[in-house]
């Protein structure tokens, strides 16, 4: 009988460090969670549109944890992942019915546009991906290079359909795809600014 209440002593001090160490490791997680979350609500402060950028880029905070260059590297991935996504609905819209001559120009040079920004951001991503081997410095110009132009590119994007030729559904959708993209982008570079300047200048 005796034994049988040790046993269960100690099964039930078992289950009760089982229950502490879990909770400890649960704090611990959220602990390291909001450190993570703090980190991108911190560096977007330095952006643009802090807001658009902690939205964007909260989801990835266990990825990036605490690090510049994954944090930089993934506003890039996130940013032309939604220029893919703009690009095509530009290309469906392209095939509606309806649309005036200007606005069907204007959407037609805005697919351009938007193609040329898709490279430029598809080059910056892989260049952020490359392990090193060139210059530190030349590879973030590149990079920064390229960003800048694929900022550009959106902006030349909605002045095709500024004006008041262009009032209408066409340039309302448009341009709020767009714009969202292009704050994006001005986002991503201000990161990887960030991220040259903190390696660069320690």
């Amino acid at each position: 009988m005796a034994s049988l209440y040790g046993s269960i002593t100690v099964l039930a001090a078992l289950f009760q460090l089982t229950i502490h160490l879990n909770s400890c490791l649960a704090a611990r997680t959220n602990l390291r969670k909001e450190a993570n979350t703090q980190f991108i609500k911190t560096s977007c402060s330095g952006t643009v549109y802090p807001d658009l950028c902690i939205t964007t880029l909260s989801s990835y905070a266990s990825e990036i944890q605490a690090s510049p260059k994954l944090l930089a590297s993934t506003a890039l991935s996130v940013t032309l992942n939604s220029t893919r996504s703009a690009s095509k609905t530009m290309i469906k819209r392209s095939k509606s019915q309806g649309m005036k001559p200007r606005e069907a120009e204007a959407l037609s040079d805005c697919m351009e546009e938007l193609r040329d920004s898709v490279y430029e951001l598809q080059r910056s991503v892989g260049e952020m991906d490359q392990p090193g081997g060139k210059n530190f410095g030349l590879q973030m110009n590149d990079i920064e290079t390229w960003v800048s132009a694929a900022l550009t590119d959106e902006h030349t994007c909605m002045d095709g359909f500024s004006g008041k030729a262009m009032n209408g559904n066409v340039k309302t959708s448009v341009r709020s795809q767009i714009v969202k993209v292009a704050h994006m982008t001005s986002n991503a570079l201000a990161l990887v600014n960030s991220y040259a300047a903190a390696i660069q200048n320690p």
